[in-house]
């Protein structure tokens, strides 16, 4: 992860070019190419980072969802299951399995309109299951678990009970939802001062899942000690 200037990002329809690397989507497939160098600070290998990633989505959503009254932010959850193709040149590596496709986009930082979020989503026997909710900015909260059928087609459905979770090495507050207000965390994949992303044990209507959580805290992102250390962690590339 670099922060590149907008001269080297370009973009149309189908085609998102950043610096070397680029995302093509051909109507069925969405096509990642990864072309970069480990330049963190500290770092005097440099590392070629190469390879290509292939996420073909069982079913398409075209439903988006505004986060806040404003639509200031807005979360589209394009493909609730998916199969990915990872095939990595350097280092090399290559995997496939089930996964997710969805974006956000909003008209101002994430920073600026919330204060924390908890997400989650699990497979179901047909379909998907998401779980988001978090407070804003403002102090107001939101919350909603929307269910995904094997078309893609949305539902809100009732909210489970709050699933506490243990918090991240870092302390950050995780949660979740569960039918049973209990879940176990399997495993961690990424954890950092103000973002945890696990994986979880629980269960969804009337469903034993395996779930991938995320919780993300922007006051904490937006501190002065976070934001003297990103440059260590994804510095600015000039191209």
């Amino acid at each position: 992860m670099h922060e590149r200037p907008c001269e080297s990002v370009t973009r149309d329809a189908r085609n998102l070019q950043i610096g070397a690397s680029a995302v093509r989507w051909d109507g069925d497939v969405l096509e990642i190419d990864i072309e970069e160098r480990d330049t963190r600070l500290f770092n005097p290998v440099h590392r070629r980072v190469a390879g290509k990633v292939r996420v073909h989505p069982e079913a398409l959503n075209p439903a988006s969802f505004a986060l806040d009254p404003a639509q200031n932010h807005i979360w589209h959850c394009m493909a609730p299951r998916a199969t990915v193709e990872v095939d990595m040149e350097e280092p090399g590596l290559s995997w496939s399995g089930q996964g997710y496709f969805d974006h956000n986009r909003g008209r101002e930082p994430l920073e600026s309109g919330f204060n924390v979020w908890h997400w989650s989503r699990a497979h179901m026997k047909r379909g998907a299951v998401v779980c988001y909710e978090g407070e804003r900015g403002d102090g107001s909260v939101f919350a909603s678990a929307i269910r995904f059928d094997a078309e893609a087609i949305p539902v809100e459905v009732d909210l489970p009970a709050i699933a506490q979770l243990p918090r991240s090495r870092w302390r950050v507050e995780r949660r979740t939802r569960s039918e049973i207000g209990m879940a176990r965390v399997r495993k961690t994949w990424e954890d950092t001062p103000f973002y945890a992303r696990s994986e979880l044990a629980s269960k969804l209507y009337g469903e034993e899942v395996i779930a991938v959580q995320e919780s993300l805290d922007m006051r904490r992102f937006a501190s002065p000690a976070v934001q003297f250390m990103l440059p260590f962690r994804m510095p600015r590339q000039g191209g």
